[in-house]
């Protein structure tokens, strides 16, 4: 880790990129000023926060699945294709987080350290306010930086120890010592419940204009009587940033990791704590009963995406990021669009799906394709009364997508770039990326029309699918712990909310209900439907200890002389993976540096 040497001489912070919180980290941190200029500057102070926001760990794009069984890139140069086919090394490694998770925590522990010296406010009540707010911030971050660290370094040692990295909660300088050992795995889940429950305790559960009646108790206790001074603090206008609600969902998540097939014989993580934490978050929104109608498809809900105002969310998501529709490529507006529509509408075609993520999608009756006898599948018609997400998430061949509801071919017999194979943009699976994607956005040039999009940080369905894993190990598929709703009824919510086995009461789901591992493995597939695209699959796979190593495959679709079309499953890209890479390695330069690093077996 790059160490910061003397840290009152402090970078210019990289502003925030959601505009409801631009006016609060202005002015930015200058270089060569005095830590001591923050204590009566308070948006100066807010800068060194501001620094973890414009380092979220968050990916605006969809990347990571390209490394896994769910797609491939005719992008040649990729660094994940080199990662996935044997170049992932302990000094080439795409997936790290050391860095700039490690680098977010030293701002975090200078806030910390600090933060009570600063005056927020003039008025003493106002002041407690803001530091409280703002405190239970940066330990809700703390603990996202954490969690992330762990999913791209925590791993097992030659020696048997589950590891996580040196958890450093106080300020480095000059005179710190930089040689630290890595704590365990279980030290560094601990830190980061402990950082969940201060910004629990110091946090609302959203950000909300109130009125006095609805002052919090703590507030009523040390005299604030105006809603007017809550607002100011804790008001809309502050809405996109870290919340109650959001640190519960963290915790869910890294409890879910912990529990995980990979790490939980180095922890004391249970699956009923995952799904103890999960509940806790959903019970919020009325359990099963909160499932959003048309959360499945909230990239494409367009009235909703574009009504939004600054920093609100739909029913769906817990946490996004802005929402944009600039035309850079720097920016959301139109980026994807041009990077994966088919050649045909002026898109790179980028990330190409795979058979084996098509294969994955039901018939709507909801049986496995691989049922012959129930499903009603047919090799040569393979797309017809298929589970409604398969259409909504990827372009296959007769699709018709964009402004101009354009038929996509991407069969041998097409007559133009969207081809297989036909050149550098062309599929090489035989299907183009639909999800995240707009369908009235243009990128040809003559147009160049952007829409809003919105990064989504974290999802209710994520944590929905977490309490069905967790409460399916702990407990079964029909039971639910000291819950109102069991594994069984969020899958059963998930598959109708998409229409599948509406027809027919979902009849595979009850001929399984009973079964905890076909249970598990349908969980584990419908994790894999939902959130497929959302940069999950890679950390997923490795977690649940499953095979990494599935072929990439594809379709050739051709028309033969009767004109009808047959299809045939080709092999596209090799994956190879080591076991040891079920756990991510210790960034090489860092182990050169501090003899004290231990790295994960293998690398």
């Amino acid at each position: 880790m790059k160490i910061i040497k003397n840290i009152t001489k402090l970078l210019v912070i990289i502003p925030l990129l959601f505009t409801s919180c631009d006016d609060l980290f202005s002015p930015a941190l200058e270089n060569n000023r005095d830590l001591d200029v923050m204590y009566e500057e308070p948006g100066y102070a807010q800068g060194v926060l501001g620094y973890a926001y414009s380092m979220l760990p968050y990916l605006t794009k969809s990347e990571t699945d390209i490394a896994t069984d769910d797609a491939v890139t005719n992008d040649r140069s990729s660094d994940y294709i080199s990662m996935a086919t044997g170049s992932w090394t302990a000094n080439s490694d795409p997936m790290s987080q050391w860095q700039s998770r490690r680098a977010a925590i030293q701002y975090l522990n200078l806030f910390l350290a600090e933060a009570d010296k600063v005056v927020w406010a003039k008025d003493e009540n106002v002041h407690t306010m803001y530091c409280d707010r703002l405190k239970g911030e940066a330990y809700g971050l703390r603990a996202l930086n954490m969690y992330y660290l762990l999913m791209a370094h925590g791993g097992w040692t030659a020696d048997g120890k589950l590891l996580g990295i040196p958890n450093v909660t106080t300020v480095d300088d000059i005179n710190s010592d930089f040689n630290l050992p890595r704590d365990t795995f279980q030290e560094c889940i601990d830190q980061i419940f402990s950082d969940i429950s201060k910004a629990l305790e110091l946090l609302p559960l959203d950000y909300n204009d109130i009125k006095d009646a609805d002052i919090p108790a703590k507030y009523k206790a040390i005299g604030v009587t105006n809603a007017g001074d809550y607002n100011r603090v804790n008001g809309t206008h502050i809405r996109g940033r870290l919340t109650a609600r959001i640190a519960e969902a963290i915790r869910a998540q890294a409890a879910l990791l912990a529990a995980s097939p990979a790490y939980n014989e180095g922890t004391t993580v249970k699956w009923s704590d995952a799904a103890d934490y999960a509940a806790l978050v959903l019970n919020r929104i009325n359990g099963v009963s909160g499932i959003d109608p048309t959360g499945h498809t909230w990239f494409m809900n367009k009235s909703e995406i574009n009504a939004l105002g600054s920093g609100a969310v739909p029913a769906e998501i817990l946490w996004r990021g802005d929402k944009d529709n600039s035309t850079e490529d720097y920016a959301m507006g139109l980026s994807q669009e041009k990077s994966n529509y088919p050649p045909s509408l002026y898109g790179s075609g980028r990330i190409n799906p795979t058979q084996n993520l098509v294969d994955a999608f039901p018939m709507a009756n909801g049986y496995p394709i691989a049922d012959a006898a129930n499903s009603g599948y047919s090799a040569n018609d393979p797309y017809t009364d298929r589970d409604s997400r398969l259409s909504q998430y990827i372009l296959y061949n007769g699709s018709k997508y964009g402004t101009s509801n354009a038929e996509i071919i991407t069969g041998t017999y097409g007559t133009n770039n969207d081809a297989l194979n036909k050149e550098s943009t062309s599929t090489r699976t035989g299907y183009y990326l639909r999800k995240l994607l707009r369908d009235d956005c243009n990128p040809d040039p003559s147009y160049n029309t952007a829409q809003y999009h919105y990064p989504v940080r974290i999802r209710f369905t994520e944590i929905f699918l977490a309490y069905a894993e967790a409460a399916n190990e702990a407990w079964g598929p029909t039971n639910s712990g000291s819950h109102g709703y069991s594994a069984y009824d969020v899958i059963k919510a998930i598959r109708s909310r998409a229409g599948v086995g509406t027809s027919n009461g979902d009849a595979y789901l009850e001929s399984i209900k009973s079964d905890q591992n076909k249970m598990r493995e349908l969980i584990r597939n419908e994790r894999r439907l939902e959130l497929c695209f959302e940069n999950r699959r890679f950390w997923d796979l490795r977690r649940w200890k499953a095979s990494i190593n599935e072929p990439a495959k594809g379709i050739q679709i051709d028309k033969q002389s009767d004109e009808t079309l047959k299809y045939t499953t080709i092999a596209v890209e090799e994956r190879n993976y080591k076991d040891y890479m079920y756990y991510g390695p210790v960034p090489y330069g860092e182990v050169l540096k501090w003899s004290n690093l231990q790295q994960n077996q293998g690398w």
